[in-house]
């Protein structure tokens, strides 16, 4: 297995960045075979924004979507966002309610179950994650990133800890705001690789253009994993691009196994997408 893996975003976080979650099905389908056979460790497709959306703006089932995608994908693993106690919605839910939610999900085919609370409330993940592991899934715990004077690498490395105890199968660093730069994202990394022997999970957005400088070094402090998306639904507002991350690593101890080449048929899918919601592009796209 590469040493570093990759997760491609564009089925979830990269269009719920770029425009607004509006992605189809049928804008994915075509893709998926493509996708499966071109090395990824997991496609994050599902959860975050795309529930509500699908329903509300799409008039789509999001629970055909999972099934419709995992149907045709048999290699990668399918990856979800869950809001914790909040699941996909906007308020904390009844704990039976995100049990049968965590069971259907798994039941549905979602093989690793990203989860987080914004405000970094291990209380509120606690439900979900239980769930997680009973329903044999891969509980990836997440922690917020963020610069204030009490998110210390003390604070975030024993909250590490704290995930692992729980029953983390690896951790993500979840930057959602771009903010990590490289030398803090290689500190923050050492301080969580000291308390936890479990995968550490890059997850970045390009808004003030560090996050490729932030996954270099956070790869070379022992990170495990990023989060990257095909280059026409990159940067601005998005993930660091697919395509420059596997460049950059490639004849390197790091090399994740990818190969430019099977990439090329995505990118030129995703190109003619973002064509045709040229119009929901941000200016900074």
């Amino acid at each position: 297995m590469p040493k570093v893996r990759i997760t491609e975003t564009a089925l979830r976080d990269a269009h719920q960045s770029l425009i607004a979650t509006r992605m189809r099905t049928d804008d994915m389908l075509p893709v998926l075979e493509y996708m499966d056979n071109a090395g990824y460790w997991a496609l994050e497709m599902w959860g975050g924004a795309t529930f509500d959306s699908a329903m509300r703006f799409l008039d789509e089932d999001p629970w055909e979507r999972l099934r419709l995608i995992r149907a045709r994908v048999k290699k990668a693993k399918l990856q979800m966002l869950l809001r914790g106690q909040n699941l996909v919605g906007y308020r904390h839910y009844a704990d039976d309610v995100v049990r049968e939610f965590v069971k259907k999900a798994v039941g549905n085919g979602i093989d690793i179950v990203r989860c987080f609370d914004a405000l970094n409330d291990l209380r509120n993940v606690e439900i979900a994650a239980d769930q997680v592991k009973k329903e044999g899934a891969h509980l990836q715990l997440c922690m917020s990133y963020t610069l204030s004077p009490v998110h210390t690498l003390d604070t975030f490395a024993n909250m590490a800890k704290q995930m692992q105890e729980m029953g983390a199968d690896s951790i993500a660093i979840k930057d959602m705001a771009g903010l990590i730069g490289p030398m803090d994202c290689a500190k923050l990394v050492k301080a969580i690789k000291e308390k936890v022997d479990v995968p550490v999970e890059l997850h970045s957005h390009y808004t003030t253009g560090l996050a490729s400088m932030a996954y270099l070094s956070g790869i070379e402090a022992g990170a495990e994993i990023i989060d990257t998306a095909i280059s026409p639904f990159a940067l601005g507002t998005s993930q660091p691009p697919t395509e420059s991350l596997v460049a950059a690593l490639a004849g390197s101890e790091y090399d994740t196994g990818i190969k430019i080449d099977d990439l090329l048929p995505i990118c030129n899918h995703f190109k003619k997408l973002r064509e045709k919601y040229k119009d929901l592009l941000p200016e900074i796209a």
